[in-house]
């Protein structure tokens, strides 16, 4: 089952939704109808859409603001709790990152002066608490809520539009790495406040507040990531001890091989050893109950794999596979030939033992020693 489904696109930006926000319209619709009636209910649902509709434009004010510098966005997807805009990267300069961070809420004030001057729309808090009213105008409860995801999103604290902003002017002083932990902390700390009042009697809140914990948390640990990447060749990451498969090798044969390893990921190699695709543990459990043993792995590999060279820095080996959401990085000598791969999972291995294993010395250097590489190469 498919988690997301295309809407359009817009400038190349995929724009997708979620299947939760299709169960929020639902359940949204539901509950109106029960309570106040079928047309409290078409109200109500309306209301969410033009709702995401400015969620949508929050995301695209980011996205045009990015493009400016160069930096692409891929897609922008609608979730129950907002939208999420996956940028290929974010500003390493901080005063970009403060305009492409503004540009969001700067999109939702814009919205509400508008819906006030062309439609006479009146901000009023008190008007949300009239949701699927339709006696309630329409124009004032849509000015109202993007005054207030303006305000929302301006909060400084991680994941919020502020909480970059904050990063950005901690930047100003501080290496990258130690600001963004910052504002990952702030805001875990909201997330914790924004729980306890939800527990009061709001599961919403509960909910929002999970959401921001675990965003700051993966934000904090992306940025520390990076920051450990910086400075070491993609050779010191990468896994050179490896089974493979031919394009001619048949899905039987590739789960033969998938029992006998504890890969969750398959590089296809033609005869010269050069890279044709991958093949992900996934493609090949959706394969094998549609197709028969004897199909060749080529027709459902990924052949649009991203590949580097061996003398690519790391931190730049990772953008890559952030960027293309690849299953894995392909990593080749200067004659093409494949020499290992690197994907997110052993990547954090990675940074998990050599963070362990590399305590600082008395002299204040730390260890840098690094396994012998070893090369299988099985092909099937």
């Amino acid at each position: 089952m498919k988690s997301t489904f295309q809407l359009g696109s817009f400038r190349g930006t995929t724009i997708a939704v979620h299947f939760t926000f299709l169960l929020l319209l639902a359940w949204i619709g539901t509950v109106l109808w029960l309570a106040k009636g079928p047309v409290a209910a078409v109200d109500g649902v309306v209301f969410i859409l033009a709702l995401f509709a400015c969620v949508v434009l929050h995301e695209l004010g980011h996205a045009t603001a990015a493009r400016r510098y160069g930096i692409s966005t891929r897609s922008i997807t609608l979730y129950p709790i907002g939208g999420l805009a996956a940028l290929d990267h974010l500003p390493k300069d901080p005063a970009q990152e403060i305009v492409v961070a503004l540009a969001g809420p700067a999109v939702n004030v814009v919205i509400a002066l508008l819906l006030v001057v062309l439609f006479g729309a009146r901000i009023e808090l008190a008007a949300l608490g009239e949701f699927g009213s339709p006696e309630v105008d329409f124009m004032s409860r849509l000015a109202t809520v993007n005054l207030l995801l303006a305000v929302f999103n301006m909060i400084p604290a991680f994941p919020m539009d502020g909480g970059r902003v904050l990063r950005a002017l901690l930047g100003f002083r501080m290496q990258r790495a130690q600001a963004t932990r910052i504002a990952a902390q702030v805001g875990q700390a909201l997330a914790i406040v924004l729980g306890f009042l939800g527990l009061l009697g709001n599961p919403i809140l509960v909910l929002i507040a999970v959401f921001v914990y675990l965003a700051a948390g993966t934000e904090a640990y992306t940025a520390t990531l990076h920051d450990f990447a910086r400075g070491r060749p993609v050779t010191d990451a990468m896994i050179t001890h490896y089974e493979s498969l031919s394009p001619t090798s048949t899905l039987d044969e590739a789960a033969a091989l998938l029992l006998s390893t504890t890969q969750r990921e398959f590089p296809v190699l033609d005869q010269q050893r050069r890279v044709a695709g991958f093949l992900a543990v996934r493609a090949l459990a959706t394969a094998l109950p549609a197709r028969p043993g004897s199909t060749p792995v080529s027709e459902i590999m990924d052949s649009e794999i991203p590949v580097t060279t061996q003398f690519t820095p790391l931190e730049k080996a990772v953008e890559q596979l952030e960027q293309r959401g690849a299953p894995a990085l392909a990593v080749v000598s200067p004659d093409q030939h494949f020499v290992g791969y690197l994907t997110l999972e052993n990547l954090a291995e990675f940074f998990m033992i050599r963070s362990a294993n590399s305590p600082a010395r008395a002299d204040g250097t730390r260890r840098t020693d690094r396994p012998p590489d070893v090369h299988s190469g099985h092909r099937v």
